[in-house]
C-alpha cells in the first residue's frame, strides 16, 4: 500500500455504525441480501475464531448466506490492529466490486473505523521481548506506575488514552520505549489515505431502549452458553492480559468470576453495566469523529433500508461498472 493514497471519485462506500446492540448486523446482512453485498465486518473480536457468542457474530445461517469479511479468519492469540484491518479491508472492497458485489461496511470497533474511513499513521510493529518486560512491570507494580511513566515520555498521548485500559497504556509506552519519538511526530512521518469515500449512517436509539436491548442480548447470551465459551477461553488464555481482544466486556468480568474476584450474578451486572458505559463512549465516539446521516434503528428493518439506499452512491444505477474501472495503487 502506497503512502498518500489519493480519493480519485466520487461514489461512496455504505459504513453502518452505531452502539452495540443498535443493529448493525442486521442491517447489513438484510441490505446485501437485497442488492447483492458483501459485508465487511469493522469488529476487533469477531475476527477470532474463539469469540462467537461474547462476540455478538451473525448467526450461522447468515453467515451461510452472505460472505462476511473479518469474521472466524483468525485464532488467539495472533495478534490483528487497526491499521491491518484498514488496509486489508480496502482490498477487499476493491475485490467486491471488480466481482459486481456491492460491499457493505458494518461494525463498531472505534478504531478500525476510524483508520478506514480517515486513514491511519505507520507505527513500528511490537516488540515483544519489550512487551513482556512492560508485562511483568504491570504484575510486580501498577498500572498506574506505567501511566505515569508514558506522561513523563509522551504527555500528549498519555492525554489521549484511558489511563484504566492496561493494552492501551501499555502499547504507548513500548512505541515510545522503541523510537524514543512522540505519538504526535510518528504521526507526521508517514499517513495512509482511504483510496474510498464513505457515507456513514450512525444507526441511533434512545438511551432508555438502547439499554433494554443490551440488557436484553446479555441475556440471551447467557442463555446460549456465553458462560461455557468463556470458561473455556479463560482456561486456555485468561492469564495472557496481553490480549487486547479479552480485556474487552463480557468476558473480563467473567474472567474475574473464574478468579473468584466475585460471584456470578456480580459478573453479569457488571457486565451489562460496562456494556452500558461502553454503548455511551461508542456513541460519543463517533459523533465527534465521523461525518454521518443518523438513522432511527427503532424503525421497521424496510425503512433503515430505505433510509440507507436513499442516500448511498454505490446504490444507484451503474455505480459498481464506474467503481470497478477505479483500483487502488500499489
Amino acid at each position: 500500500m502506497t503512502q498518500q493514497l489519493e480519493y480519485k471519485h466520487q461514489l461512496k462506500i455504505p459504513v453502518l455504525l452505531g452502539p452495540t446492540a443498535s443493529g448493525k448486523t442486521d442491517l447489513a446482512y438484510h441490505l446485501a441480501v437485497e442488492f447483492g453485498g458483501e459485508v465487511i465486518s469493522a469488529d476487533s473480536r469477531q475476527i477470532y475464531r474463539e469469540l462467537t457468542i461474547g462476540s455478538g457474530k451473525p448467526s450461522n445461517e447468515m453467515l451461510k448466506t452472505i460472505t462476511h469479511h473479518f469474521i472466524n479468519e483468525r485464532t488467539l492469540p495472533e495478534p490483528y490492529d487497526a491499521a491491518t484491518f484498514a488496509q486489508e479491508a480496502w482490498e477487499r472492497i476493491q475485490d467486491c466490486i471488480q466481482r459486481g458485489k456491492i460491499p457493505i461496511v458494518a461494525g463498531g470497533s472505534t478504531l478500525y473505523l476510524k483508520a478506514l474511513i480517515n486513514g491511519f499513521s505507520e507505527f513500528p510493529k511490537p516488540d515483544l521481548e519489550l512487551r513482556e518486560k512492560l508485562q511483568r512491570r504491570l504484575a510486580s507494580s501498577s498500572l498506574a506506575s506505567l501511566y505515569e511513566e508514558l506522561k513523563e515520555k509522551d504527555p500528549q498521548r498519555a492525554a489521549s488514552i484511558d489511563p484504566s485500559n492496561p493494552h492501551r497504556v501499555i502499547r504507548s509506552l513500548e512505541v515510545v520505549i522503541q523510537t524514543g519519538t512522540s505519538f504526535s511526530e510518528l504521526a507526521k512521518k508517514k499517513f495512509f489515505i482511504s483510496p474510498y469515500g464513505f457515507d456513514v449512517y450512525l444507526l441511533s436509539l434512545v438511551r432508555s431502549e438502547l439499554y433494554r436491548k443490551i440488557d436484553l442480548r446479555i441475556d440471551e447470551m447467557l442463555e446460549n452458553g456465553f458462560e461455557a465459551e468463556a470458561k473455556k477461553i479463560f482456561d486456555q488464555f485468561g492469564y495472557e492480559s496481553s490480549i487486547s481482544a479479552l480485556e474487552t466486556v463480557g468476558y473480563k468480568e467473567f474472567f474475574s468470576f473464574f478468579r473468584e474476584a466475585f460471584s456470578k450474578e456480580e459478573a453479569v451486572m457488571l457486565m451489562k453495566q460496562h456494556t452500558r458505559n461502553y454503548a455511551k463512549r461508542q456513541e460519543t465516539y463517533f459523533r465527534n469523529q465521523f461525518e454521518f446521516t443518523r438513522i432511527d434503528a427503532a424503525q421497521p428493518i424496510s425503512e433503515r433500508m430505505l433510509a440507507v439506499t436513499k442516500v448511498s452512491s454505490i446504490f444507484s444505477t451503474g455505480s459498481l461498472t464506474k467503481l470497478s474501472n477505479f483500483s487502488v495503487s500499489n
